[in-house]
C-alpha cells in the first residue's frame, strides 16, 4: 500500500460539512462512512476524515480548539491551473465557506484561501515550479 493522508478534522455538524465537500467536487467513501464520521475523498491518496466532536475525541486528552477563531492547521491542497483554484474557492463559498484572504499571486505561485464550515483554514495554489526564481 501507499503512503496515504488522512486528514482528521473535528466538525460540529457531519452531514452539513460533507455536504460543503462534496459541493466543492470531493466524493464521500461510503465505506469509512456513518453517524460519526465521514470519509472525504480529496485525491487518489489524499483524504479527509470529517469526524464529530465526540467521536474526535475519543482519540485525543487534549481538548479540541475553537477553529474560528484558533488556529490549528494550514491545509494546503495543489490545483492544475489559476482557474481552477479560482473556481475551488468560488464553490467554497457557494457552499458557505469564507474567502479568507485576498489572492497573492507571486508569479510563479498563484495562493487563495477559505475557511470551511467549521473555520478550518484551507489554502489553494497553483505553481509553477518551472518559474520558480533561483537565488
Amino acid at each position: 500500500m501507499k503512503t496515504k493522508i488522512f486528514l482528521n478534522l473535528a466538525v460540529k455538524d457531519l452531514n452539513r460539512a460533507v455536504k460543503f465537500f462534496n459541493e466543492l467536487g470531493f466524493s464521500t467513501n461510503p465505506k469509512f462512512t456513518n453517524e460519526q464520521g465521514a470519509c472525504i475523498v480529496i485525491s487518489d491518496n489524499i483524504f479527509t476524515m470529517l469526524l464529530v466532536e465526540e467521536f474526535y475525541q475519543t482519540f485525543t486528552p487534549k481538548k479540541i480548539c475553537d477553529s474560528t477563531t484558533t488556529s490549528e492547521v494550514l491545509i494546503s491542497l495543489s490545483m492544475e491551473s489559476r482557474e481552477k483554484v479560482d473556481e475551488t474557492i468560488e464553490k467554497a463559498v457557494k457552499a458557505g465557506g469564507i474567502d479568507y484572504q485576498e489572492a497573492k499571486d507571486y508569479g510563479w505561485m498563484y495562493q487563495r484561501t477559505f475557511l470551511d464550515l467549521d473555520g478550518h483554514h484551507w489554502e489553494v495554489f497553483f505553481m509553477d515550479e518551472s518559474q520558480i526564481p533561483t537565488n
